[in-house]
């Protein structure tokens, strides 16, 4: 009954924390972008300096019979995504038996993916029906803020469900005292304020930048690395910060889900019989395929930026990190998650029946 009202007011803060936390940032960017790194004339790089005022998308494709069959299906991909993750949301909170730490996170790890997908999708569906490849500096500078601190909350809750099964398996008797109410609290608050001050410092790194060589970014959203590489300059400096900062924020929360999952599997590979093995090995089935999609994705796209010159297969990369892994959560977890399941079908038949 504690965990009950806890996990509600919770939801209810996460929830009001992280919109108030977007117009906040909104309006803490545009004071604080007000003048932005300059644009450097291609043809002479020592006159013609002007403030950079916008950026340019070039977005997924310049055909433009192409552009009504792209809007209708990046609109259907994100209401799924969106109505996904807050049946994920309701089916939580409506249900009691899943009033426990690790369906808390997963409502917290939806309205992440909400926010995450949120940052980049609507924006592009704009620009399609405005014909539109325009945004502000103060914009794209905001749109990085908001994608890189749901990118990163994603990373730490991910982390923070890795070691609740950590603690579920490898120390039972001990785990309602360990999961209690005011630590998944913390885990979720820290999540949020690690994410907020990783974004910032990207944002600083960006400040630091005296001018740029160009303003077309070859994707469909401010991508953090590409805006970097505009940079006129190849600042050590601000290149040593920026792996610094990639390391410490993505290199350690995958470290601490490896390191949950060794003693997870040492664990398991210790019950004497092959049914308690599998039982076991199933409450991880859903978070450890999460884990995989969302690293291996985001891996994948960096991998392809390194590698390729063409700027269509960066864009396609793109596309399946920011978009196609948040559609694909819930539908793992409601698939491989018999208490999801029936969660949702309980809700859906409330919702149905009059």
């Amino acid at each position: 009954m504690v965990f009950h009202t806890f996990l509600n007011l919770s939801l209810d803060f996460s929830m009001a924390t992280v919109v108030h936390a977007i117009f906040s940032l909104s309006f803490f960017q545009t004071l604080l972008f007000q003048r932005c790194p300059r644009y450097v004339q291609p043809q002479n790089l020592t006159q013609n300096l002007t403030s950079v005022s916008e950026f340019f998308l070039l977005g997924l494709s310049d055909d433009p019979e192409l552009q009504p069959l792209l809007c209708v299906l990046f609109l259907s991909m994100y209401l799924i995504t969106v109505l996904g993750n807050l049946l994920i949301i309701q089916a939580v909170t409506s249900d009691s038996h899943l009033h426990t730490p690790m369906y808390f996170f997963l409502s917290n790890l939806s309205l992440a993916d909400i926010g995450f997908i949120s940052s980049t999708v609507p924006n592009m569906i704009v620009n399609i029906q405005t014909h539109s490849r325009v945004i502000s500096c103060e914009g794209c500078l905001t749109q990085m803020s908001i994608f890189i601190l749901f990118g990163g909350m994603d990373c730490t809750l991910l982390t923070a469900m890795a070691y609740d099964r950590f603690a579920a398996i490898c120390q039972p008797l001990h785990y309602t005292a360990i999961m209690n109410p005011c630590l998944c609290c913390s885990l979720v608050l820290a999540s949020f304020l690690v994410s907020l001050l990783e974004s910032q410092v990207h944002n600083l790194i960006v400040l630091q930048l005296t001018c740029f060589k160009d303003v077309e970014i070859s994707n469909f959203f401010c991508d953090p690395s590409l805006l970097h590489d505009l940079a006129c300059s190849d600042s050590v400096t601000n290149n040593i910060v920026m792996y610094f900062v990639g390391t410490i924020f993505s290199f350690l929360p995958l470290s601490g889900i490896l390191f949950s999952y060794y003693k997870i599997l040492s664990s398991i590979l210790r019950i004497p019989s092959t049914g308690g093995k599998y039982k076991a090995f199933s409450t991880c089935g859903s978070h450890l395929a999460v884990v995989c999609l969302f690293y291996g994705t985001g891996l994948g796209m960096y991998l392809i930026s390194a590698i390729s010159q063409s700027p269509r297969k960066d864009v396609t990369a793109s596309v399946v990190y920011t978009v196609v892994t948040p559609m694909l959560n819930p539908f793992i977890y409601s698939l491989r998650n018999r208490d999801i399941k029936r969660a949702m079908w309980k809700l859906l038949s409330k919702i149905i029946s009059p």
